[in-house]
């Protein structure tokens, strides 16, 4: 018997150095946030077959901590020409020094994924370089690397679900389990890694007889900066009431009840998709059944006016190919029934952000014009410097400015309604980490106000409105406990049921709060938000302003910047209007509210700025924008030297010549040639690359007097339609014998600059 201890004991000593050796590793760079949460999806993997982990931004890594884990994973994403994205240039810095000695990560295992869009001419690059330099380091490839293309038609996961699956087969294989520990099936619910905690109210007011202010109100520690440079402006957009905030609901704690005193039915969760009326729960079924078995391109339900007012999300099959923007007469997208009130103004502690005021927001497209597109004019005031020192904010070409977006009052107060968190949300929360293994007590990129309420928290640092990933399902599977509702998100989490958590997510474009709405029975703990919600992100546009338009005449101390917007807002043929959250929150902003941006430097080639440089330039669109900063950049250093600015080749691109001709009256001045498309002016399309081979005579003379080229604008066919177009010129103007030989030609001798988004 005592064998038999003994030896058990020794075995458990085992099991938990084997654990102990169970270490992973999983390093991102990430631009918009599809690598890091594609780098999330990994970690919870490994941690349900019980690894260590350790999830980071490659920034925040030495090499010499690559060696103290038994794998290492990177997921990143390219951005640009090729390059990087800024989370992670420093950790490549650090790879590319010529000191490292070439076995110096000999006992590194790693393997890559990378996040990348066909369209862009260096597609995937930045995983590919990575992985290059890995392996000339010494670095060992545990498993081949992965690549995602957004232009897929299942989008990232097309290839990204059968890769993880890849590394998990791998992990259970060569990375085996002691004997008798089993994985954590997916039914069962991860730790959170962070959680708020209510704070006692004489620990944030000094005693607990004073009341926390209103939330609504501008705190003075975030807009002080905002007061002193809020001087009279110009009114350009009305301004709007701000309604009064509404009193909370408490918490419904029967679970077969809902937010609205209903009876929650078992069935419920069937009905999340599609209109009905509260007598006919079986046709639903019927209905639904149906759904599941025939194309997603045919009408399933023929809803009335009726029904889809009754009923709450009743009307809400959306598809992309079916969007109406065509006629902003015929289908207004505009609800003419209520005026929201928007976000509070309250600025965040964002690192190494500029205050400053909303100048003008005006709309630069006529109400009949199908998309809005605003002119948002920002007026930015000096800092104070780590160093002590004044500073002012100095754009450059191609820089871009970065915008929180906020959540509205009513998406808010719907959310604590729904989740019967009425009698905490105006108390003030911490965050708190629950490992020790975690840098912060906040999640990444998380800045909440001092004191930050609940309230504060979900308007403005975590997304309620964005579209949720298959993880989303998974998680508040567990917070419910009608079992056809748990069943259901289970089923949607399922990466086996790909076409149905894209049909109910992604093509309806269906949100988090939405989501949460269709499963009422899902009751989430207000500790857990950080662990669900994904943490609000700034959005990057480019800076359309530059030289002397930088400068604010009347106040000199001050620095103008001007964005050109188009506000993301459509409506589908069912008639429901969707609205991206920042287009939502930009559009919402009036003169005189208090804004912080990040200025983020995007360097172009520095022969691009030179005034004494012709210019090839195709821009559609709202893509003019940062090449009106470099133009006006061209000027005013012309003007300090005295010397003529060379000839620039524009060709622009729009809809309509009356409605998005933009900046028209400027070119002129600008020493500007522009050749211009409307694709809707005549009965058949005319695009921006067919003028380019109408004029392949000039373009040729242009690139033999050494032209830059610069494409700035939308992603997608564009681009990549643009560049065939230039081969093509060189083909036609004999500059090359074939299409091949022009690309080789125009990529080597060519300097080219690439703006898509």
């Amino acid at each position: 018997m005592a064998s038999e201890q003994s030896s058990h004991h020794v075995g458990d000593v085992e099991d938990v150095d084997a654990l102990d050796r169970r270490k992973i590793l999983i390093l991102y760079g990430s631009e918009t946030g599809n690598s890091e949460e594609s780098a999330n999806d990994l970690e919870r993997m490994a941690r349900r077959l019980h690894f260590q982990t350790l999830l980071e931004e490659m920034d925040d890594v030495k090499l010499s901590d690559l060696l103290r884990y038994t794998l290492v994973i990177f997921v990143i994403s390219t951005t640009g020409q090729g390059d990087l994205p800024k989370n992670a240039r420093k950790f490549w810095k650090s790879l590319l020094r010529k000191r490292l000695p070439p076995d110096c990560l000999a006992q590194l295992k790693f393997t890559t994924f990378g996040l990348g869009d066909s369209s862009y001419f260096q597609y995937n690059w930045a995983a590919r370089k990575l992985h290059k330099r890995l392996e000339q380091l010494g670095a060992v490839e545990f498993l081949p690397r992965g690549e995602a293309d957004e232009r897929h038609e299942d989008g990232i996961d097309g290839t990204f679900l059968p890769w993880c699956q890849t590394v998990r087969t791998y992990l259970e294989k060569e990375c085996p389990l002691p004997q008798g520990l089993m994985p954590i099936p997916p039914d069962v619910q991860l730790a959170p890694k962070f959680t708020i905690e209510l704070v006692e109210q004489n620990l944030v007011m000094g005693t607990s007889d004073e009341r926390i202010p209103d939330t609504h109100v501008v705190m003075a520690e975030s807009t002080s900066q905002a007061e002193n440079i809020s001087r009279p402006l110009p009114t350009a957009v009305p301004q709007t009431t701000a309604s009064q905030k509404k009193t909370p609901t408490k918490y419904h704690r029967q679970r077969n009840i809902d937010n609205h005193g209903r009876e929650l039915n078992g069935e419920a969760a069937l009905s999340s998709h599609a209109d009905t009326s509260p007598h006919s729960i079986q046709q639903l079924k019927y209905e639904l059944e149906g759904e599941e078995r025939v194309s997603t391109h045919r009408t399933l339900v023929h809803l009335s006016n009726g029904i889809a007012e009754t009923w709450p999300r009743g009307a809400d099959i959306l598809d992309r190919p079916n969007i109406l923007k065509d006629s902003a007469i015929r289908d207004p997208l505009e609800d003419h029934a209520k005026i929201q009130e928007g976000p509070p103004p309250s600025l965040l502690p964002i690192p190494d952000s500029w205050c400053g005021i909303v100048g003008e927001n005006i709309r630069v497209t006529p109400k009949s014009h199908w998309q809005d597109v605003r002119q948002l004019v920002l007026r930015i005031g000096p800092r104070v410097g780590k160093n002590g020192i004044v500073e002012n904010i100095r754009p450059e070409p191609g820089d871009v400015a970065v915008i929180y977006p906020k959540n509205f009052h009513r998406d808010v107060q719907a959310l604590i309604d729904l989740m019967g968190w009425g009698d905490v949300a105006d108390k003030p929360f911490r965050h708190s980490s629950l490992s020790s293994n975690l840098p912060g007590i906040t999640p990444k990129n998380c800045y909440p106000l001092k004191n930050s309420t609940l309230r504060n928290l979900l308007t403005h640092n975590y997304d309620i409105t964005c579209i949720p990933r298959r993880s989303f399902f998974a998680q508040i599977a567990g917070y419910t406990e009608d079992s056809t509702h748990g069943e259901r998100l289970r089923e949607f989490a399922d990466p086996g049921r790909s076409d149905e958590f894209w049909d109910y997510t992604s093509r309806p474009r269906r949100s988090i709060l939405e989501v949460l709405q269709d499963f009422p029975s899902v009751r989430v703990p207000y500790q857990h938000v950080p662990s669900l919600f994904p943490v609000m992100r700034g959005r990057e546009y480019s800076i359309a302003n530059g030289g002397v338009l930088l400068d604010d005449q009347e106040h000199p101390d001050d620095t103008m910047v001007e964005l050109l917007v188009a506000l993301v807002k459509y409506r589908t043929v069912l008639r429901k209007t969707r609205e991206g959250l920042c287009s939502r929150y930009i559009s919402s902003l009036t003169p005189g509210t208090p804004i912080n941006i990040v200025l983020r430097r995007n360097k172009i080639p520095h022969i691009i700025t030179q005034p004494s440089r012709p210019l090839i330039v195709v821009a559609p669109g709202t893509g003019v924008a940062p090449i009106r900063a470099l133009l006006w950049d061209r000027k005013k250093t012309a003007d300090e030297i005295k010397e003529q600015c060379a000839q620039v080749f524009l060709f622009y691109g729009g809809r309509n010549r009356k409605a998005d001709f933009f900046f028209e009256d400027e070119w002129a001045a600008l020493n500007v040639n522009v050749v211009h498309t409307f694709s809707r002016d005549q009965p058949h399309k005319i695009y921006v690359q067919d003028r380019l081979l109408q004029n392949y005579q000039t373009v040729c003379d242009f690139l033999r007097k050494g032209a830059a080229v610069c494409l700035c604008g939308s992603s997608g066919k564009m681009p990549e339609a643009v560049r065939l177009a230039l081969y093509d010129c060189m083909v036609k103007g004999e500059m090359a014998i074939d299409r091949e030989q022009a690309k080789a030609m125009f990529h080597d001798k060519f300097v080219y600059w690439e703006e898509v988004w």
